[in-house]
């Protein structure tokens, strides 16, 4: 499971297989499940940082290594 902790906050962010790979959000026992661009979708916790929603819950993205470059 994807998870990473807020620097200023201190809350975890972290997908939810169990929710339909809705993004958990636990600050100090306060918990909310939001989509992956930080729309309310369940709990008690109503305000989160959509970016951090996005990083943690968004769809997979290739790497630069992963495209095909053209050598010069």
């Amino acid at each position: 499971m994807r998870e990473l902790k807020h620097p200023i906050s201190g809350a975890v962010y972290g997908v939810d297989p169990d929710r339909d790979g809705l993004v958990r959000v636990d600050e100090r026992g306060q918990i909310g499940w939001f989509t992956f661009r930080g729309v309310w979708q369940d709990g008690i916790k109503l305000q989160v940082d959509p970016e951090l929603c996005g990083w943690v819950g968004g769809p997979d993205v290739a790497t630069d290594r992963s495209k095909p470059w053209k050598q010069i």
